[in-house]
């Protein structure tokens, strides 16, 4: 037995030492260049493309087994203009051979120098890197892509591990551009299955630097399980600074993850620049989105994402969020956002030359007018807050908004919303309903003491009104284009405007220049005014018409009725106006009839160009009317002072004695 034992150990030495004196002469007196010519023509069956071996072939098999060639070369098809799809300088990979039999990998080194691709897009859309290879059978493309559990290997370790020297160039001949990416280096050091890897990556984007750095991993020995930290830090153009850590659970099967976010403020306007392109936004302010900041921490997995302590810094502006979206399929989604302040009016387009910003915005009209699709939104759910603490828009400043939005089963609802403006307030709700194919909206506020004048001035850039406003109003619409929403527009409101003004309409003033068309007044030099104590406007709003029934206005010498019509549709006025003066100021404010003056004044014309004329008509058919219902009041009407010649004394006292018994009540 003894003997058995010993030759066996004897025989099996001896193989061993046969194998290894095998495995370093063979190398030594195998001509191995001899293969180039039968590997360069499998390697260009296998994939389509001319192939070459420049360099020399070198192998080695122990106590490394290693292959290094050199200027390999893989061309493009004819039409592509580049002579080459793929170059290398020079491979060369080497792993320890006697461990590979316990399922020990053992790289001493991975090193590939000068690597370089070049993708080609022709004018007909084709690129040069399509067709590479044959195409797989679908069971064999499900094979690989099953999940394939723990590695074949018990440890992996990789001494060196380096690409340098590379190249990517992007060449699309049917827009016109050409982009490159080159000085590609990439080093990985302490590459393990039990220990993170770290990895230092560097190149130039169109010659500004990028680099990426930090650790991954471990991966373990199963890799797509257990959970993998991740610390990078990447630097790109000399503008962005991108910090990512924390950590991936089960990648391969049900991912989980948890990371901290953090891009450094950078000038988005500069980094356009860095990449050669027009900056895509254009805004009124050539000073906006000149910084732009971002952190926070995302966590979930693929169909429950949260976002947390979220801050984003916009130029002057910082703001602070938080979110949550989950099943994706019928979105269900939840967040609250607190913004400082921002001035919206410095991100609008800017004004086209001769317009204002409102101008610039508008689009033509489309030939013809698609259908909104409304499905994503009748399956969203949504709750979520807003706060800002001070806005500007449109040249109107508010200040500590309030609102929450919700949606559910297709109706999207904001209530409440809550501002301040104006050293008043204001309280508004609105809800949008998709249940239909016609999309319904409803929108109800109330304003508080708001000062008329100067919003008025911000928002339309005209001074036509001043005074403190107390508002409250309702509507309805149905459908999503501007022509349907005027032709739907319905509901109703009531408007009061205390101690304020008129401005570009004196009315007092119409019937002083009607009195000195007759020779009884001068006409005024001071700017048109028409001071009131009071302005209440009631209205109802029909299909696009506002109708006005009562609109009263009083000041101390002056009483106004107003009734009419406001077609939004056709932009069109049509209104009366009928100022009563009164002799005396006591009671202002009340409602007491009082003697005076009756001049009606018709508001006609369009939004754009309103006009005002005293309505003559109007009134001599009221006085005569008088008259003939009551005789002694036309006698008095047709009655002049007697004369004491046949001539007048003074030219138009006839006309004078006429007009005060016509204005006489």
């Amino acid at each position: 037995m003894k003997k058995v034992i010993k030759w066996v150990c004897i025989i099996g030495g001896g193989l061993i030492v046969l194998v290894i004196a095998s495995l370093l002469i063979i190398p030594r007196f195998v001509d191995v260049q001899k293969y180039k010519p039968e590997i360069e023509k499998k390697v260009a069956e296998a994939t389509g493309r001319p192939f070459a071996l420049g360099g020399d072939l070198r192998l080695s098999l122990f106590p490394w087994a290693g292959i290094s060639l050199s200027d390999v070369r893989m061309g493009n098809p004819p039409g592509f203009g580049e002579k080459d799809f793929v170059t290398v300088k020079s491979f060369e990979v080497r792993v320890k051979l006697l461990p590979l039999l316990s399922r020990d990998i053992q790289v001493k080194r991975f090193v590939l120098k000068g690597p370089r691709i070049v993708l080609v897009k022709r004018k007909d859309g084709r690129g040069n890197w399509e067709g590479i290879g044959k195409e797989v059978a679908e069971p064999q493309k499900r094979a690989a892509g099953a999940p394939g559990g723990a590695l074949p290997v018990k440890a992996l370790t990789v001494g060196r591990f380096s690409i340098t020297d590379g190249l990517v160039r992007w060449i699309d001949r049917a827009g016109g551009v050409k982009k490159e990416i080159s000085d590609i280096t990439l080093r990985l050091k302490d590459v393990s299955l039990d220990r993170p890897v770290r990895v230092a990556f560097s190149a130039r984007m169109d010659g500004k630097p990028v680099s990426l750095e930090g650790k991954v991993g471990p991966i373990g020995r199963e890799p797509g399980k257990g959970t993998v930290s991740v610390d990078l830090a990447l630097k790109a153009l000399g503008l962005i600074d991108l910090d990512l850590k924390g950590h991936i659970k089960d990648p391969a099967a049900r991912p989980r993850f948890d990371m901290a976010v953090r891009v450094a403020p950078f000038s988005p306007r500069k980094l356009a620049a860095a990449l050669g392109r027009e900056f895509p936004v254009k805004t009124a302010d050539p000073a906006a989105l000149e910084k732009l900041g971002v952190s926070l921490r995302v966590k979930g997995d693929p169909s429950d994402i949260s976002i947390s302590d979220g801050k984003l810094a916009l130029d002057e502006s910082s703001l602070r969020f938080s979110a949550r979206a989950r099943k994706f399929s019928r979105p269900d989604l939840r967040f609250n956002l607190d913004l400082d302040r921002i001035d919206l009016d410095r991100y609008l387009p800017p004004a086209a030359a001769g317009g204002s910003p409102a101008d610039a915005e508008k689009a033509p009209a489309p030939a013809a007018e698609k259908k909104t699709d409304y499905g994503p939104l009748r399956r969203l759910l949504l709750d979520g807050t807003v706060h800002v603490g001070s806005l500007k828009a449109h040249g109107v400043g508010i200040q500590d908004l309030k609102m929450k939005l919700s949606a559910k089963n297709g109706v999207i609802r904001v209530d409440p919303l809550t501002l301040r403006l104006y050293q008043g307030e204001m309280a508004a709700t609105a809800a949008l309903d998709v249940r239909k194919s016609t999309p319904l909206s409803s929108m109800a506020f109330r304003l508080t003491r708001v000062q008329a004048g100067p919003l008025l001035q911000d928002l339309l850039k005209k001074d036509i009104i001043e005074g403190l406003l107390n508002a409250e109003a309702s509507v309805r619409v149905a459908g999503d284009t501007p022509d349907r929403i005027k032709r739907t527009l319905n509901g109703k409101g009531d408007f009061i405007f205390k101690d304020g003004a008129i401005k570009g309409i004196d009315l007092a003033g119409m019937v002083r220049n009607l009195k000195a068309t007759f020779g009884l007044a001068q006409k005024s030099t001071e700017k048109p005014r028409t001071d009131f104590s009071e302005l209440h406007c009631p209205f109802t709003i029909t299909n696009g018409r506002v109708h006005t029934p009562n609109t009263s206005m009083k000041s101390p010498f002056l009483r106004i009725l107003a009734a009419g019509d406001a077609d939004l549709v056709g932009e069109a006025l049509d209104f009366r106006v009928e100022p009563k003066f009164v002799t005396s100021i006591k009671g202002q404010g009340d409602i007491k009839k009082r003697s005076g003056i009756m001049v009606p004044v018709l508001v006609t014309g369009t939004f754009a160009n309103p006009k005002f004329r005293p309505d003559l008509k109007g009134m001599f058919q009221k006085r005569i009317k008088e008259g003939l219902s009551d005789p002694s009041r036309l006698k008095e009407m047709l009655k002049g002072k007697k004369q004491s010649g046949t001539e007048a004394k003074e030219p138009g006292k006839d006309v004078k004695g006429m007009l005060k018994g016509l204005f006489k009540k």
